[in-house]
C-alpha cells in the first residue's frame, strides 16, 4: 500500500524508470545470480512469527499465546532461541570522542552504559528476507511519517522493494547468511522495530566492544579482543579479502560475552545522531542529519578507524555497500 500510494498518478513503471532491468542488474552485480526461494507463510499467527524469526515478538506477547499447550511449547522455544541468539552486555561507561577522530587527548563525553542485550550477530540476509516477504515495506505503521513520501525509493536494483543491491526482491542464496548491506538507518530501525527489538545506541556500542565495564580494574579495549590489531580476528582491508564473509566467521574477534563482528564485514548503524565539534570546540552542523555507524568493515583500509572508539556517521537514507546492523534488548 505504501509504495501504491506515492505511485498512483504516475506512468507506467516501464516508461519512467531508471532502475536496470533484472539481467541488467545481474551483470551489474558481476556474476549470475542466484535469487532465494519464496518461502509460504504459516497461515497460524504464532506459528508464523517463529518461522520469521520473530522470537522477541513472542516473548513480549507470552501471556497471549500460553492459553494453549502448543502455545506454551512454542513461546518455550522461542525464548531459548532469543537467549540463544543475544548476548548480556553488563554495565558500564563509554568515553565517546567529540571530534572527528579518536586521537589520544580528544574531548570525550563519558557516558554511563546500563546493562543491556545485544545480538550476537548482525542480521543477515535471510533475516532481512523475512523482513521484505511480509510485505513491511508497505506497512506504514513501521515507519515514521516523514518517511512515508522516501518508501518508494527505497527499493532493490530492480525497483523492487528491498535493499538496495537485491533483485527482484530476493537476496542471493549464496550470500544468506552474509550481513544485509545496501539499507538505510529507516530500514534498520523498521526491521527491529518488526522483530520487537532495537538497534543499540552509540554509548551501547562502544561499551559492548570496548568491554570498559565498572571495576576496579577500568579496562579499555581498543578492539573486543584486546589492544592490538589482528587480521586473523576481523574482516578489514587487512584481512584480504574485499567482501564480506558470514557472520559467523572470524570467531577469534569475539567480544567476551561472545557477540562477534563488532569490528569489520560491515559498518552497524546506531540510534544515535552523530554529533561532533572541530579542534577549537565548536559544533559542526552538517546539511543533514546524520546517524552514527560503527565498526569498520571489509573494505576499511586504516586501522585507526576500525577501533572500538572509531566514530563516523552517514545520512539517514544512506544505503551503503557495507553497512549493516545489529539489533539490542533492554534487560
Amino acid at each position: 500500500m505504501a509504495l501504491k500510494l506515492f505511485s498512483k498518478n504516475k506512468k507506467p513503471a516501464a516508461e519512467t524508470s531508471s532502475a536496470p532491468a533484472p539481467a541488467e542488474a545481474r551483470r551489474e552485480l558481476g556474476k549470475s545470480y542466484q535469487p532465494a526461494d519464496l518461502e509460504p507463510l504459516h497461515p497460524d499467527p504464532l506459528r508464523r512469527l517463529y518461522q520469521q524469526q520473530r522470537y522477541a515478538v513472542i516473548v513480549a506477547q507470552q501471556d497471549h499465546w500460553e492459553t494453549t499447550a502448543e502455545g506454551q511449547n512454542v513461546v518455550a522455544v522461542a525464548e531459548r532461541k532469543l537467549e540463544e541468539e543475544i548476548a548480556l552486555v553488563p554495565s558500564g561507561y563509554a568515553a565517546v570522542p567529540q571530534t572527528l577522530d579518536d586521537a589520544p587527548g580528544c574531548p570525550e563525553k563519558e557516558i554511563d552504559v546500563a546493562a543491556f542485550l545485544l545480538s550476537v550477530y548482525p542480521v543477515t540476509n535471510s533475516r532481512f528476507q523475512r523482513f521484505v516477504d511480509a510485505e513491511c515495506y508497505d506497512d506504514l505503521e513501521l515507519w515514521p511519517e516523514e518517511i512515508w513520501p522516501h518508501l518508494i525509493e527505497l527499493h532493490d536494483l530492480t525497483g523492487k522493494p528491498g535493499p538496495r543491491y537485491w533483485v527482484e526482491g530476493r537476496h542471493d542464496r549464496r550470500f544468506a547468511d552474509h550481513p544485509v548491506v545496501g539499507v538505510s538507518w529507516y530500514e534498520a530501525v523498521a526491521y527491529a522495530k518488526w522483530v520487537g527489538l532495537r538497534l543499540p545506541t552509540e554509548a551501547e556500542w562502544q561499551m559492548a566492544a570496548s568491554w570498559r565495564i565498572k571495576s576496579e580494574a577500568d579496562v579499555f579495549r581498543r578492539f573486543p579482543w584486546g589492544d592490538a590489531m589482528d587480521y586473523r580476528r576481523c574482516n578489514t582491508w587487512g584481512a584480504g579479502l574485499g567482501r564480506t564473509v558470514p557472520v559467523n566467521e572470524f570467531e577469534a574477534g569475539r567480544a567476551p560475552n561472545g557477540v562477534q563482528q563488532l569490528i569489520g564485514n560491515v559498518w552497524e548503524w546506531t540510534a544515535s545522531e552523530l554529533e561532533v565539534t572541530d579542534p577549537q570546540g565548536r559544533v559542526v552542523i552538517g546539511e543533514m542529519p546524520m546517524k552514527v555507524i560503527r565498526g569498520g568493515a571489509y573494505d576499511t583500509y586504516f586501522d585507526t578507524q576500525a577501533t572500538s572508539s572509531f566514530r563516523t556517521g552517514q545520512i539517514l537514507l544512506a544505503r551503503a555497500h557495507n553497512a549493516g546492523f545489529r539489533c539490542a534488548l533492554d534487560v
